[in-house]
């Protein structure tokens, strides 16, 4: 587990494909010192990767709902 740190964070990304929940990335983004235009442009990014991150959570649980009702197959 990363708790907060951006390089374990990508780390995990790059081996699991997971990405971090939004409130834990925005707060690798508050714990960081950014200049003014930075943050800005960070925080642009951020707002997307929450809509994104909202909208994917939806689908996935989606999907998951469906295989839920299907039954397994024979090992």
């Amino acid at each position: 587990m990363y708790h907060y740190d951006p390089s374990l964070a990508l780390e995990e990304l790059q081996e699991d494909a997971m990405l971090p929940h939004p409130v834990k990335l925005r707060d690798m983004i508050l714990r960081t010192k950014l200049e003014a235009n930075e943050a800005q442009v960070l925080n642009h990014d951020f707002q997307d990767y929450l809509a994104r991150f909202g909208e994917l959570q939806k689908l996935g649980c989606g999907i998951l709902e469906r295989l839920a009702t299907g039954q397994r197959k024979a090992s």
